[in-house]
């Protein structure tokens, strides 16, 4: 991570270097350059624990397979793009927000919209003003959502079809964090459709069957189902597919030091097969 001194882009596109596909994939949480007013009381230590640390990285090779990856600069506990933008807590606030608010029991656990506390350590020490949140919104939320619909609403223009991968990481003591029973093991993949309402159940399945067969153990919308991003776009019936992948960090990093571990380039290795196969699916139905 990183503290910026000046405003910088709020996220990186990058096109494919091949032939194209309506391949569309965003790593909404994996920024790390962190806004100069972040003014939170939370040390670093606490801070990354809330970043996708790596996901762009690991799904890097998108673009060599033609599609193309959107992913943000800036940390979601600063904004979060995968939230609605009326997921507010107005217990946060020093004053009224402008339009009604419609809190999700995300908010009120502090990780709406605008995170207030991370595994239950408060990140302010005072309220927050309506001025700096929109500013959040108009700088980095807004800019984000534009250039995603964009690329997505390209790819349906272009083929009538759009195929979306919404790219994250969990801990891999979720269970534990969620109150749910600390023995219980997490997947090393966990597959949200929102209960098969987002996609083709051939995408989730062909993504599900490739990472078996690497051995890795899969499960789907437990203890994630997918949220904005995935409701947003998942239209199956309008040929706009999306589907989130969270992938458990112990397969590839240091979770108390945020470094790559030596599982990294292997996991690497099998995304970039992944993505080569999601490929020859996609070109196959066009």
């Amino acid at each position: 991570m990183k503290f910026a001194d000046s405003e910088f882009d709020p996220y990186r596109l990058l096109m494919p270097s091949v032939e194209a596909i309506p391949l569309v994939c965003d790593s909404p949480h994996s920024g790390c350059t962190y806004p100069a007013d972040f003014e939170t009381t939370l040390p670093t230590s606490v801070l990354r624990w809330a970043e996708d640390a790596f996901v762009d990285e690991l799904w890097g090779c998108v673009p060599r397979h033609g599609g193309t990856l959107l992913c943000a600069e800036f940390p979601r506990s600063y904004v979060d793009v995968n939230r609605e933008p009326d997921d507010i807590d107005p217990n946060i606030l020093a004053e009224p927000w402008t339009t009604d608010v419609h809190p999700t029991d995300k908010s009120r656990l502090g990780y709406g919209l605008f995170w207030h506390s991370i595994n239950g350590r408060p990140m302010y020490d005072r309220k927050l003003w309506v001025g700096e949140l929109e500013n959040r919104l108009q700088t980095y939320y807004e800019p984000y959502h534009a250039a995603l619909w964009h690329q997505i609403n390209a790819a349906v223009a272009n083929f009538g079809t759009v195929w979306h991968l919404n790219l994250h990481s969990m801990p891999s003591d979720t269970y534990a964090v969620m109150g749910a029973d600390p023995a219980r093991q997490l997947a090393d993949f966990v597959l949200g459709d929102r209960d098969g309402t987002t996609c083709d159940p051939t995408l989730t399945g062909i993504v599900e069957d490739y990472l078996v067969q690497c051995g890795y153990t899969v499960a789907r919308n437990d203890p994630f189902k997918g949220v904005a991003l995935v409701a947003r776009i998942g239209k199956p019936a309008e040929r706009r597919h999306s589907l989130q992948i969270e992938i458990n960090r112990k397969l590839y990093m240091d979770e108390a030091n945020f470094e790559k571990s030596d599982g990294f380039p292997t996991l690497q290795s099998n995304i970039d097969g992944l993505v080569a196969h999601l490929r020859d699916f996609i070109k196959g139905l066009l």
